[in-house]
């Protein structure tokens, strides 16, 4: 177990001599008790579970919550058809191994039956908010778990832990609830749903101490290892049949790590030598730009890319 992780999650005591709870035993607390609230609120619950990080520790917290119960909520993928083979494969192995349910809303099958068309770039993150709310509607679900960040986007933190979407999947930044001592007001109208965030106010270094500490299991991609890549925009893409690379962009091998997973065409890979959790958390503790900022290809079309796609049922 890594000193880091040991020391987040180390017992303290206040000038009083009482004992005080670490920042991360706080936050995985406050996470189980939305879990629990959840559960007891509404009767359709899901779990948007990609295979990556954040939905990784959302799922292990679910099962903390509920241990020895089983999870009482099913999972929810939206598959573009562009996702990283090997966390797919991590996705499927976790589902087996906790005897889960899986529903998976593809695009691939929104642009085979023409209610999608292909964008010219390639990526088809934009287009998961289809595909989303159709599973949504279609499985009459009424509280839909997410693993939204506040220090991810300036977006994601307006948001609230309770977040409200109207009958057509919108949010409406103006209709944000109070949430004064972790009330959280699940109320909404036959059509609504409700979208959860219990890792709100957690930051990505967060994640990573939670994960060193709990010997939670993770893809593969988000340690170090030599990759072919090519460089577009800024950013370390790989390539495939999303349509990359172009002529021009020569493609190379080098040591890359991924810092979050989406859509291949739109997230990029950062150079690192980080191949354990002790390196990645060394790393991510001197870096000064977000995940999203810094390897998210769809948050940098515009000021507003983020917002704009929430408005509309996006995540």
């Amino acid at each position: 177990m890594s000193d880091t992780g040991s020391t987040a999650f180390a017992p303290a005591d206040d000038t009083a001599g009482r004992y005080a709870l670490s920042h991360l035993d706080v936050l995985e607390s406050e996470a189980v008790h939305i879990f629990r609230e959840v559960a007891g609120e509404f009767e359709r619950p899901v779990i948007l579970f990609s295979g990556g990080k954040d939905s990784i520790v959302m799922l292990h917290l679910a099962l903390k919550a509920f241990a020895p119960a089983p999870v009482p909520f099913t999972l929810l993928h939206v598959d573009t058809g562009h996702n990283f083979p090997e966390v797919l494969a991590y996705r499927d192995r976790v589902v087996a191994e906790h005897g889960l349910r899986l529903h998976v809303a593809s695009v691939q099958e929104f642009i085979d039956d023409g209610r999608l068309r292909e964008r010219p770039d390639g990526t088809r993150n934009p287009l998961q908010t289809a595909p989303l709310l159709d599973a949504i509607e279609r499985n009459r679900f009424d509280a839909v778990f997410g693993g939204g960040r506040r220090d991810e986007e300036k977006a994601r933190a307006k948001e609230r832990v309770f977040s409200l979407r109207d009958e057509f999947g919108s949010w409406d930044p103006r209709r944000q609830r109070p949430e004064l001592w972790q009330l959280y007001n699940g109320r909404h109208a036959p059509g609504e749903h409700v979208r959860v965030f219990p890792l709100s106010n957690w930051t990505e270094l967060d994640v990573w101490q939670y994960i060193a500490h709990e010997k939670i299991e993770l893809p593969e991609i988000y340690f170090a290892h030599e990759r072919e890549v090519f460089a577009r925009n800024g950013m370390w893409l790989t390539a495939g049949a999303w349509g990359g690379p172009k002529d021009g962009e020569p493609v190379e091998v080098r040591q890359v790590r991924y810092r979050t997973v989406g859509d291949m065409s739109c997230t990029g890979a950062v150079d690192s030598g980080a191949t354990t959790l002790d390196a990645v958390i060394a790393e991510l503790a001197a870096s000064r730009l977000t995940e999203r900022g810094a390897t998210r290809a769809d948050d940098k079309m515009s000021e507003a890319a983020m917002e704009d796609r929430k408005r509309e049922g996006y995540f």
